[in-house]
């Protein structure tokens, strides 16, 4: 294990046994497809009503999915920076979002996150691929970061007064904003410092979320503790609504084993309390998480202890045990945006380490006593006034340059600073992360280009703003136009998408991927109008012009089954490839067209014989009940069971 030390900041590689994140998903994200699984019931106030009706996204264009892995994990070496003191040992690893996935606390021999060496990718983030366990980072909207499993642009910043910074940084291109996080951990200290910045350089307010969420270990006896008698909880199908964690529907929810559901509870703080979340297994030691005044939310989040949640847990780590989840965010819950103004810098200061606590106090009966006790030992560990006024030193460290590169994350940066100058749009002082020309790929070039006067001939990513509409209604292109019917659906004008397509679809020299796409688009504007015999015709002729992409493939057969056409979907999965990582999904898809269309038989027969979908996303249920259908009177495999009621 090779590896170089800066001061306490050691560059190794860490072996995970993972599968591959396979290739993007060509398909553009285009439909208006971001479900909000929240609606906001009693005892809400209307402040926070109106944020979580603000800024809502219809789906993250310009991004492409992520869904391309399977469930076939090999041992492989990821890039990864450790810092360490005499207290802790912190691993970082900066291709995988940044994600701190390690804090081992030498005095009791601890691991203060989950964290294991197979993370399982799998469909929980707002690209779908996302793996359990560490601490990450989360920008842009309600969601797992659309930078979840990216590789971050990554450097160590050697700061005047003699700090060792690790920083990540990369820009979010959802909310065209950028983001920093600067990590270092003092020589003697007890606990590990993350600052952050967010910059928005538009001359318009944007929506902004953030949530750092740190995966802790699960045992008989944690208990979660902040700083108030109130939050606001969910169970992922009821409403929001006021609620006592401590007396929650006949238990008390801080315990991480009482809950029998899925939940989350986001405390209810008063704007007086320092704002912090602990966590004390047996021996009262686990995570606390600090922060300064702006990162206002803490919540915790827990699996419960039904079949589903058990089998969500055992899909995401195997083996390694039950988790739950401790978090803070800008805002008090995660339904809700802020509005971050035009040319604004937010920054603010983290901290983590071992709470420490008294096990008596904190496990007693006694909430204020355990709130009470929890609060003056973390007291102890870090000052109130001393972690606030680390914030100034931290907002100045944030522009220093870096020391060293050590990984470039996506090169939508450079892009992004060739369009803003070309417009006369402001930008960011990169001096303290610059966004590199190595960095830049076949994802980016065709755009570089279109910004320096190239003819535009096509592009497998795709971008978004009034601007680049403009430039590539100037190309005489039918690639262009594709792009530009592209962008119009993306931001549901449906009509002027429709219009495009099918100017698209009668020019004569289109290629057949460009074509396929263009089908495809047409048939969801027409389905989402409600036109669905044209709409899935149209899903048809995408999948014949091009029978090379299986995501295409996939999305017909969904579409069809569920528009009421599962015949369709039958005679699309009869072609289906054998091999791959959507073939679960598809073979799910063929049982379920065959039951609908009146062969429950063959469809038990695939069920019986197994189907494991990869992408499959958080609480669906589909198999099970599929299952309790066409094998009526036999249980439900627990393989099945991901319902998390």
């Amino acid at each position: 294990m090779a590896s170089t030390a800066s001061s306490n900041l050691t560059i190794t590689t860490i072996s995970l046994t993972m599968a591959e994140l396979g290739p993007l998903n060509p398909l553009p994200v285009v439909a208006a497809e971001l479900d909000q699984p929240y609606t906001v019931g009693e005892g809400v106030p209307e402040e926070l009503q109106a944020s979580a009706r603000y800024g809502v996204v219809p789906n993250v264009y310009p991004y492409l999915m992520q869904d391309g892995y399977g469930r076939d994990a090999a041992p492989k070496e990821f890039p990864a920076v450790v810092l360490e003191n005499s207290k802790l040992k912190v691993t970082v690893i900066p291709s995988l979002g940044g994600r701190i996935w390690e804090l081992f606390d030498k005095a009791t021999g601890k691991q203060l996150l989950h964290t294991h060496d197979a993370p399982q990718l799998a469909n929980i983030a707002l690209r779908k691929a996302w793996f359990a366990g560490g601490l990450e980072w989360n920008i842009g909207t309600r969601g797992h970061s659309p930078t979840s499993c990216d590789p971050l642009q990554t450097a160590i910043v050697h700061t005047p007064d003699g700090k060792h910074i690790l920083r990540v940084w990369e820009y979010e291109r959802l909310r065209e904003v950028v983001f920093q996080v600067d990590i270092w951990l003092p020589a003697d200290s007890d606990v590990l410092f993350v600052a952050v910045r967010l910059r928005n350089p538009n001359d318009h307010d944007v929506p902004m979320y953030w949530w750092s969420n740190a995966a802790i270990p699960e045992t008989e006896r944690t208990r979660v503790i902040a700083p108030a008698d109130d939050a606001f909880g969910s169970d992922y199908a009821t409403d929001i609504t006021r609620v006592r964690p401590t007396d929650h529907e006949g238990y008390d929810g801080t315990w991480l084993v009482n809950s029998p559901h899925a939940a989350d509870f986001f405390f209810d703080i008063d704007p007086s309390e320092r704002r912090w979340v602990v966590a004390a297994d047996d021996d009262g030691d686990g995570l606390a998480m600090l922060s300064t005044g702006l990162l206002r939310g803490k919540k915790l989040f827990v699996w419960g202890q039904g079949q589903g949640g058990k089998r969500w847990q055992e899909w995401l780590s195997p083996g390694a045990g039950p988790y739950a989840e401790i978090q803070a965010g800008l805002a008090q819950t995660q339904f809700e945006h802020l509005v971050m103004p035009a040319g604004a810098e937010w920054a603010w200061v983290e901290a983590y380490g071992n709470g420490h606590l008294d096990p008596e106090t904190s496990h007693g009966p006694d909430w204020n006593a355990a709130v009470a006790h929890a609060s003056a030992r973390l007291e102890q560990l870090l000052p109130h006034e001393e972690l606030e006024s680390m914030l100034s030193a931290a907002i100045s460290d944030a522009d220093v340059p870096p020391s060293k590169m050590l990984l470039h994350g996506s090169g939508w940066g450079v892009v992004e600073r060739a369009r803003r100058s070309r417009s006369g749009m402001a930008w960011i002082d990169e001096s303290g992360t610059p966004f590199v020309d190595e960095s830049v790929t076949a994802e980016q070039e065709p755009w570089l280009g279109l910004l320096h006067g190239k003819a535009f001939d096509g592009a497998p990513s795709f971008v978004a703003g009034a601007d680049w509409e403009d430039l590539l209604a100037g190309q005489n292109s039918v690639e262009a136009k594709f792009h530009v019917a592209t962008m119009r659906h993306a931001r549901q004008d449906l009509g002027g998408a429709k219009a495009l397509y099918r100017e698209v679809l009668a020019a004569g020299d289109v290629r057949p991927p460009t074509r396929a796409l263009a089908h495809r688009g047409l048939g969801l504007a027409l389905l989402a109008e409600g036109q669905e015999t044209e709409g899935l015709a149209e899903l048809r002729n995408g999948v014949e012009a091009d029978h090379s992409t299986t995501a295409l493939l996939t999305e017909a057969a969904t579409l069809s089954i569920r528009h009421g056409d599962p015949a369709m979907a039958l005679q699309l999965t009869e072609k289906a490839p054998k091999e791959g990582a959507g073939v679960g999904r598809l073979r799910f898809l063929r049982a379920l067209a065959l039951a609908r269309t009146g062969n429950p038989g063959e469809a038990a027969a695939i069920l019986h014989e197994g189907v494991e979908i990869p992408d499959l996303r958080e609480g669906e249920d589909a198999i099970a009940a599929l299952w309790e259908e066409v094998c009526p009177g036999e249980p439900v495999p627990f393989s099945y069971q991901f319902g998390m009621h």
